[in-house]
């Protein structure tokens, strides 16, 4: 291979990468909408909420691969490991955090929970072909912080006790889902269409947590709209988006590009007048703007 082939196959290594990463970005954006699509389903119980939003995702994967007869479902052959890998991330995921907020005060149990991307940033270093550098390290402290800053700012005065339990669940629920986002990227060669088969398992699963421990509410016309938005959204679209850029993406740089999610999250309940403006946002705004900044930095 002559030196311009290896150069010309790098250049296009590193092009496909860094648009696996802007593809990423789009799963950040949709999970932004996480919270304010939630708030439009106040009294439907959590585990029929998950049930119901990825019966949607799931429904919709159907419709777009059936379009090509069976054939289309030919990427759901796969070995029982990447089955079991997605069905654990994503269930184990939405069930640790329903319960922290749950047995913890909501703003505590979100801060421990948004760990996730700078704990993808520092399993990042461990996984193949990836090599954190402490910009990227820096980026996602200075996201943390903003996280920390944003979290703070919405605190509604929990009491401060809260059981350990609660605070294990959110830190669990922290690390599964780095896990996984980190492990997903040996899996680089499976088609990301699998996401519509495991969203169909996870609302399996979420039904059987639902009858077991909930009494099932009839959502409104306005709830049953939110519910397909999450559906086809932050539940749908978005692992779909997730799993492709994990795969084949910067897995450093998508931990410190997450920690947009909570400064838009926030922004999007303002501009609705679910929360208050006030101009102490613009401190975690600039360090999580920064942080992003520092992050995806070309330079070493």
């Amino acid at each position: 291979m002559t030196e311009a082939t290896h150069t010309a196959k790098t250049q296009v290594s590193v092009r496909a990468a860094a648009s696996a990463t802007a593809i990423g970005v789009i799963a950040v954006f949709l999970w932004s909408c996480l919270a304010l699509l939630t708030s439009l389903t106040e009294g439907i119980p959590p585990f029929q909420l998950l049930t119901l939003s990825f019966a949607v995702a799931f429904v919709a994967s159907l419709c777009i691969l059936g379009r090509n007869g069976m054939a289309g479902f030919r990427s759901w052959r796969q070995p029982w490991s990447v089955w079991a890998v997605g069905f654990l991330g994503i269930f184990a995921y939405h069930a640790l955090y329903f319960f922290a907020l749950k047995a913890a005060p909501a703003t505590e149990a979100s801060l421990i929970a948004y760990l996730w991307p700078l704990l993808i940033v520092l399993l990042s270093a461990f996984s193949a072909g990836e090599r954190l550098r402490k910009r990227q390290l820096l980026g996602a402290l200075l996201g943390l912080a903003g996280t920390a800053f944003i979290m703070q700012q919405r605190a509604s005065g929990e009491a401060a006790a809260m059981p350990v339990a609660g605070y294990l669940a959110a830190f669990a629920c922290a690390l599964v889902w780095s896990s996984y986002s980190v492990i997903n990227r040996r899996f680089s060669d499976v088609p990301s269409s699998i996401i519509g088969g495991i969203c169909g398992l996870v609302a399996v699963a979420g039904l059987v947590c639902h009858l077991a421990f909930e009494t099932a509410v009839i959502p409104s016309t306005g709830q049953w709209a939110a519910i397909v938005g999450l559906g086809l959204g932050p539940v749908g679209l978005a692992f779909f988006a997730w799993d492709h850029a994990t795969k084949h993406g910067s897995l450093a740089m998508l931990g410190a590009l997450s920690y947009l999610a909570p400064l838009i999250s926030t922004l999007l309940l303002v501009a609705i007048g679910q929360s208050h403006a006030s101009p102490i946002l613009i401190i975690p705004a600039l360090l999580i703007i920064v942080g992003a900044v520092i992050a995806t930095e070309s330079k070493s």
